[in-house]
């Protein structure tokens, strides 16, 4: 029997915070490799923690060669010097996964918490019970930022392997999808 292996990074990205998690899926079945976050200072210069964030996300690339890539987006505020920064940090952290080679999904937080929990409004509190019970895990971790990341990892397993993920996937609208599946329309 072949094994079908997929390694998968999730990132909930943050300029103090940012968690990280990598699942393996063998088979289907998800099994978490590591789950933890980077602590990044704030009495650093911002260049700085961009640096440390990019350094961070090469070294678990290096390490556990996933094979794809999948970020939390930012979640839109009010405060826009506040979503600069996270903007900032997300796009470090792609630019590292895309410099690798490897395919970058986003997905918003309310797919993530849907995916997990079935509620797009769920609290982390929530979303971290149905980790436990999905993954079986047991030591809560200190931050949920890192929890997080392992519902963003757990989100993309789940959107690649549905059919409709895969049929949907590289897709751009309607026009696309007929124009890539003929065969799919049915005459009037």
């Amino acid at each position: 029997m072949i094994k079908s292996r997929n390694v998968i990074l999730g990132i909930d990205p943050g300029t103090l915070f940012m968690g990280y998690a990598l699942m393996d899926v063998t088979n289907s079945t998800p099994q978490l490799l590591v789950m933890d976050v980077l602590k990044l200072s704030s009495k650093k210069d911002a260049y700085e923690r961009l640096q440390k964030i990019h350094a961070t996300v090469v070294d678990l690339i290096g390490t556990y060669s996933p094979n794809t890539f999948a970020i939390e987006a930012p979640f839109y505020g009010k405060n826009v010097q506040s979503m600069l920064k996270l903007g900032r940090a997300q796009g470090v952290a792609i630019a590292a996964a895309m410099h690798a080679g490897l395919d970058v999904t986003e997905y918003s937080p309310k797919k993530v918490k849907q995916s997990i929990t079935g509620n797009g409004n769920a609290d982390k509190d929530q979303v971290w019970k149905m980790l436990q019970r999905i993954m079986n895990l047991e030591e809560k971790p200190q931050y949920f930022d890192a929890t997080d990341a392992l519902a963003v990892a757990l989100c993309h397993h789940y959107q690649s392997s549905s059919v409709i993920g895969k049929l949907a996937k590289g897709l751009k609208g309607w026009d696309d999808f007929i124009a890539k599946n003929p065969g799919r329309v049915a005459g009037k």
